[in-house]
């Protein structure tokens, strides 16, 4: 277990930070910046988790952001450090937990029929914002390894899934979709 007893170090004052195996590096890397957002993401679940829910899906919030934390540390590890086996990494079956609860509540939806504009209730507008910063966090994680950078590939597939469930859990806020604001096209509005 992490003990954190000093907050304050003053380390990053010249514009670095640390990775988890001692590494320092620039605050500005794609690699912070990948981090960096699942940690943002992390504190928009949080807020997430403040709100009224259905049944359950705080404790499922909970436990993602606990996979969260994983996820990143596992992108604060460079590949090639020997600190990698000591760390948690993102497994295929956390993949498909999140592919089980995306369809155990696409089950209970209303069909969308059109495309559904962030907002609704409050929770809801909160996961749209989660989703962005999933789909955000992707793409930083993309450009991670198009650096070059070795990252296991199950943690794109995490977040892949993990932006569609926070679109399906948006809708279930809104009274299971019946509550959705749909897109009106130019022309329609």
């Amino acid at each position: 277990m992490v003990k954190l007893d000093i907050i304050m170090t003053r380390g990053g004052d010249k514009g670095e930070t640390s990775l988890v195996d001692g590494t320092r590096i620039a605050k500005s890397s794609l690699r912070v910046n990948a981090y960096g957002t699942v940690d943002e993401l992390n504190s928009v679940l949080g807020m997430v988790r403040c709100e009224e829910l259905p049944e359950g899906l705080s404790e499922k919030i909970l436990q993602l952001q606990n996979e969260l934390f994983d996820l990143g540390c596992e992108l604060a590890t460079p590949a090639e450090s020997e600190m990698t086996a000591k760390i948690p990494n993102v497994r295929q079956f956390q993949i498909d937990l999140l592919e089980n609860w995306l369809k155990e509540t696409n089950q209970q939806l209303e069909p969308a029929g059109n495309f559904v504009l962030p907002g609704g209730s409050r929770a809801a507008a909160t996961l749209h914002l989660a989703r962005t910063v999933t789909r955000r966090c992707e793409r930083q994680v993309v450009a991670l390894i198009e650096s070059g950078a070795e990252i296991n590939p199950c943690c794109l597939r995490f977040l892949n899934r993990l932006s569609d469930l926070c679109f399906v859990w948006a809708r279930l806020c809104n009274d299971y979709g019946r509550s959705d604001i749909r897109w009106q096209p130019g022309p329609h509005r």
